[in-house]
């Protein structure tokens, strides 16, 4: 097991959504037992596995499973479908044994209405509860709701109670009351339930929509998104999948400047005091789900002096356009930004994005992409978050609106087809369930699952799934990738390439990613030779060392052990 104060710096995380990895008793959902039945796939100590160091586990605490889980109605308690408090203390010992840390998704930025908590929030005006959460009368004789606000599933973020005739809100479903977090009785409540978990073992959290923590007390309306200030360090929209600047252009959902209800000057003493709680446990750590269009805000929840988030998850890298120039400026953007001392986190999937090898495309060359992706993720300076089933190539599955399960997707099919479509059952073998389960699972089997499953990847030295196990191994070798440095390299570099340098005191490491479906002659400057090439996606290229500047292939990505630097 990795060990320090700063151990998540040099570990690869992976994300397992519960429901969909491994089902242990055939009722079709996955579970706690099924996950730990699976964790020497993950790491047994060999590189016959996918060296994981830690796990982020999508939330698994009792709920109603309206939005799967992200509406909790008992922070203090797993889910029945997944087990039980004995289950998950016996994945934590399981995970240990191997070296795997463990990491759960805090969801507090509102709870579940089913919550004791919220039931009792809602059952009189002068309950001791009630200002627990966000209640506001109606506005002028038609009680219309206090402000324009728009939830994040497409919406209006109020919903009236009849019990008690005010409105309460949520950024979600009406089901995910939003928490008061301006009440210091609700914060020393969830400092309890991070204590809870930390005391039973896990080791950090994954911090859901932590700029959605505090609101403006005023509850001012949002201007119209036409009204939006400039961004200067906003991604490009030539950077940018159509998808996500068709979002940007009328910022949608909500088709307004989110200016009042995120990024809440509180918010950031809210996460100092998390903080303070996380320090008093030795190697714990955190990450945060932090959204916004501008990467400024976005770094600012590292706090000052590096005394709020652990790591903060940038999402552009997940949105770019398959452009070298495009990885490149978002990299280089990120660092720029960055405060001293604070730690990049990086993923190119998660349950609520479209899988990569799908976003991206590539038809004939999405395996090629894939390699290339996986190249880039596990070299760049900062953490790799890997999602499951990435490391086998696993496509979005497109699903008929009856098998939908999301409520974004039920909603708004057929124009948003929810997120359904990258939870799907992890693929372990071909045939029905994909080994995932000997029932009928809860969500169908993804695309291609006679070739994108674990156990046809493994029998082939020349799969996706062994390119990452070769990568994730390789990388705890390599200091200048664990601690290095990052500088890009652009001198003599094909505009369809992206050549980056990480360096430590005792290595030098380049990393050179042809984005073209041609084969590019590199130029390196002569104090780069001789290189050593360490490995290649091209897994029939042998690793030897070269005395003159390589040629990569069509969409190949190589590192290097070089001999020195330009100054």
């Amino acid at each position: 097991m990795l060990t320090g104060a700063d151990w998540w710096r040099k570990a690869v995380f992976y994300q397992v959504y519960p429901r969909s990895f491994y089902d242990s008793n055939g009722d079709g959902i996955g579970d706690l037992a099924g996950i730990i039945e699976k964790l020497d796939y993950l790491n047994d100590g060999t590189p016959g596995s996918l060296g994981i160091d830690a796990i982020w586990f999508s939330p698994f605490f009792k709920s109603p499973e309206y939005d799967f889980g992200y509406d909790v109605a008992d922070y203090c308690e797993i889910d029945p479908r997944f087990g039980t408090l004995e289950d998950f203390d016996r994945l934590v010992a399981e995970a240990h044994r191997r070296g795997i840390r463990v990491i759960l998704d805090l969801v507090v930025n509102h709870t579940s209405h089913e919550h004791p908590w919220f039931k009792e929030s809602r059952s009189s005006r002068d309950n001791p509860k009630r200002d627990w959460y966000i209640w506001r009368d109606g506005v002028g004789p038609r009680r219309r709701p206090p402000n324009n606000w728009r939830n994040n599933f497409f919406g209006p973020a109020w919903t009236w109670d009849e019990i008690t005739e005010q409105y309460y809100l949520h950024s979600f479903l009406p089901q995910q009351p939003d928490l008061n977090w301006f009440n210091p009785e609700v914060r020393r409540a969830i400092d309890q339930v991070i204590r809870f978990w930390l005391d039973r073992g896990a080791d950090g959290f994954r911090l859901d929509v932590a700029h959605l923590y505090c609101k403006d007390e005023q509850l001012r309306s949002n201007p119209p998104f036409f009204r939006r200030d400039k961004v200067e360090q906003r991604m490009p929209f030539t950077d940018r999948t159509w998808m996500m600047n068709l979002f940007s252009l009328f910022s949608l959902p909500e088709f307004q400047v989110k200016k009042y209800n995120q990024h809440h000057p509180e918010t950031h003493r809210v996460l100092k005091e998390f903080r303070k709680t996380l320090d008093e446990y030795p190697e714990k750590t955190s990450v945060g789900e932090i959204l916004g269009e501008d990467p400024q805000v976005i770094a600012s929840y590292y706090g000052s002096g590096n005394d709020e988030l652990h790591m903060n998850f940038y999402f552009d890298l997940a949105h770019c356009r398959w452009k070298a120039g495009a990885f490149r400026r978002c990299v280089e953007r990120w660092e720029r930004l960055l405060p001293v001392e604070a730690w990049p986190a990086y993923t190119l999937s998660n349950h609520d994005i479209v899988r990569a090898i799908s976003r991206l495309g590539g038809g004939k060359h999405g395996d090629e992409r894939a390699r290339l992706l996986a190249m880039l993720l596990l070299t760049l300076r900062g953490t790799p978050f890997i999602y499951y089933g990435e490391e086998i190539g696993m496509k979005e599955a497109r699903l008929p609106r009856r098998l939908l399960q999301d409520p974004v997707g039920k909603k708004w099919y057929p124009f948003h087809r929810g997120r359904d479509g990258c939870r799907t059952p992890m693929q372990w073998s071909g045939g029905p369930g994909a080994g995932f389960t000997t029932g009928e699972p809860w969500l169908p089997v993804g695309p291609e699952v006679e070739k994108r499953n674990v156990a046809a990847q493994e029998k082939d030295p020349a799969s996706l799934l062994n390119f990452y196990k070769k990568m994730t191994w390789l990388r705890k070798e390599l200091p200048a990738l664990l601690t290095g440095s990052y500088r890009s390299v652009t001198h003599g570099v094909p505009g369809d390439c992206y050549l980056f340098l990480r360096q430590s005191e005792e290595q030098k490491l380049l990393v050179a990613l042809n984005f073209s479906p041609r084969r590019r002659k590199l130029a390196l400057p002569p104090q780069f030779l001789p290189a050593r090439l360490l490995i290649s996606t091209d897994q029939s290229r042998p690793a030897k060392t070269l005395h003159q500047s390589p040629a990569l292939g069509p969409h190949e990505g190589c590192l290097l052990q070089i001999a020195g630097v330009e100054g």
